[in-house]
């Protein structure tokens, strides 16, 4: 028998477009000989599935069911690839717990602490994981340029705390910049956290839960044309995304212990993309993804490639993983 996979998509965030991407390659990928696709696209305004010709039935959301032509579709597992909220924040997650649908995205906690950067790092330093120095505001605060400056220095990147995709992120070289970056950050969320810049390679590593166990992918080096890794550089070809990262094997062993240590620390289950920044030898934690890119550009599915893992084998193990 076939399972009825819903491949859930879309979201609240300004990730959204992305998040559609991400969703139809799964779509297109899942082996059609071991799964019915179903196309879900989540929004505040309407949750439907979406057939192939564009026609929109209503999710039940009382166990997110479907009705088409007077039969009920239930699913036997949800594929989450939202990006942002309410898929990358716990939301979707505590709803499918409560109503005991399997997901490959990790537990509502994990989602909830991850997504909000400042509480994720503040639960990771005291087990010796490194990090930019930092600062944090809340909307409303009242903001001294100077104590800023002092504890985090210049340049530095003020970003919205609980935001993905480089959305809110300005990079401030500058006292008098400030502000503005504040006010671009607060367009995304009500939190903000200010970090010291660190000068050195910066990497993206995926963990996974693979045929069981904890796996750590081929690490990937970010090398950006811009600034620093934006918008543009994510999406619009602005970097090199060199796979595997030109690091030496005590780099490499340092920031591959350091990443799995986050995912076991966590309890992460599914998908997971770490950024690194090298300061002096030592890999600092930037943030954690638990719903990473999973387009056929996405970073992820270089380093699954490249760690000789096919698309249509990693989707199909994050399915096989949830439903254990």
């Amino acid at each position: 028998m076939k399972k009825n996979i819903a491949i859930i998509m879309g979201g609240y965030s300004s990730e959204y477009k992305i998040s559609l991407k991400s969703g139809n390659v799964v779509f297109e990928t899942l082996d059609a000989s071991k799964y019915n696709a179903y196309r879900i696209h989540i929004f505040k305004n309407k949750w439907v599935y979406v057939d192939i010709n564009d026609v929109e039935f209503p999710i039940d959301k009382n166990d997110f069911s479907v009705t088409v032509k007077n039969k009920k579709i239930t699913f036997d597992c949800v594929f989450n690839a939202i990006h942002g909220s309410p898929g990358e924040d716990g939301f979707m997650q505590g709803y499918f717990e409560l109503i005991n649908m399997p997901h490959t995205s990790c537990g509502m906690y994990q989602a909830t602490l991850t997504y909000n950067k400042r509480d994720c790092l503040s639960t990771l330093k005291p087990y010796g994981i490194k990090t930019a120095e930092s600062f944090y505001i809340n909307l409303g605060d009242t903001i001294n340029e100077d104590v800023i400056i002092t504890k985090v220095g210049l340049p530095c990147f003020v970003k919205a705390n609980k935001a993905g995709s480089s959305f809110g992120i300005t990079k401030v070289h500058k006292k008098e910049d400030l502000k503005n970056a504040i006010n671009v950050a607060f367009k995304e969320d009500d939190e903000i956290i200010i970090e010291s810049f660190l000068d050195g390679t910066e990497v993206s590593v995926g963990v996974i839960s693979y045929k069981g166990e904890t796996k750590v992918l081929p690490i990937t080096e970010i090398v950006t044309d811009n600034d620093f890794f934006d918008y543009e550089a994510k999406y619009l070809g602005k970097s090199q995304e060199i796979t595997p990262a030109r690091l030496n094997k005590e780099q490499e062993k340092k920031v591959n212990t350091v990443a799995k240590k986050v995912y076991e620390i966590l309890k992460m289950k599914g998908f997971s993309r770490s950024e690194y920044i090298f300061k002096n030898g030592e890999p600092h934690l930037l943030e954690v993804n638990t719903i990473p890119g999973l387009t056929r550009e996405s970073i992820l599915p270089q380093q699954a490639a490249a760690a000789g893992i096919s698309l249509p084998d990693l989707f199909d193990n994050a399915i096989e993983e949830a439903l254990r």
